[in-house]
């Protein structure tokens, strides 16, 4: 399949509105993908729950 994935997994999932707009505006002004932005969310939630090194 030319639309398979190999190191990342799809997800489907809701956000408040007014997170989500942060999150855009956050991924134009640091020129970040929001799928990186996202990964470094539930990583950091991970650590705080000790979950995770």
């Amino acid at each position: 399949m030319a639309n398979e994935l190999k190191n990342r997994s799809k997800i489907s999932s809701t956000l408040k509105n007014e997170l989500k707009e942060e999150l855009l505006n956050l991924s134009d002004e640091t020129s970040v993908p929001i799928t990186r932005l996202l990964d470094q969310a539930v990583e950091l939630l991970l650590k705080e729950k000790g979950k995770r090194d």
